[in-house]
C-alpha cells in the first residue's frame, strides 16, 4: 500500500495500442443504444443505425455490428453529473462495458460523455443516439497520440 487514495475506475484508462485503428462506439441507453464507427487515421466517426433493443436482444445486435465492422476495440460513453459525480446511468454504462469485454473479448475504452446527447440534439441530429455515439468516438479519437 502506498497510502495514496484509490482512483475512480473510469479515470484509469489503458493506453491505446498503435495497431488499434478501427473502433465501434456505443452511447448506452436502457431502450436505445447509439452506435458509431470510426478510425484512427481519419479521426472521424460515422453514425450507424441505433440499436433499439434491451438485454440479450441488444447484445445480438452488437454482435452483428462487431461482425460487420470488425473493430480493433470498442468505445463506450460513460455519463456523469456536471460536477463529475457518478449516478445510476454511470454504473449501467460501466456494467455494459464490462459485459462487452466479457462477451466479445475486445478491449473497451471509456469516454466521459457529459453533454454528448445535448450537443447531438442542439446540432439537429435526426438520430440523437447515433450522433451522440459519433461525438463520443470523435472525442476519443482526438485524444489519441
Amino acid at each position: 500500500m502506498t497510502g495514496l487514495p484509490a482512483q475512480p475506475t473510469a479515470s484509469v484508462q489503458p493506453a491505446v495500442p498503435a495497431q488499434f485503428q478501427t473502433f465501434l462506439a456505443f452511447d448506452f441507453g436502457l431502450k436505445r443504444t447509439g452506435v458509431a464507427s470510426g478510425n484512427r487515421m481519419l479521426r472521424t466517426a460515422s453514425p450507424q443505425a441505433t440499436i433499439k433493443a434491451e438485454g440479450d436482444a441488444r447484445f445480438a445486435q452488437v454482435a452483428q455490428r462487431i461482425k460487420e465492422w470488425q473493430p480493433d476495440a470498442l468505445v463506450i460513453g460513460v455519463p456523469y453529473h456536471p460536477d463529475g459525480a457518478s449516478h445510476e446511468n454511470t454504473q449501467r454504462a460501466l456494467k455494459f462495458g464490462r459485459q462487452l469485454r466479457g462477451r466479445f473479448g475486445l478491449q473497451v475504452f471509456e469516454v466521459d460523455e457529459r453533454y454528448s446527447t445535448t450537443e447531438a440534439i442542439a446540432s439537429g441530429a435526426k438520430d440523437a443516439d447515433a450522433a451522440s455515439a459519433c461525438i463520443i468516438l470523435e472525442q476519443f479519437l482526438r485524444n489519441l497520440p
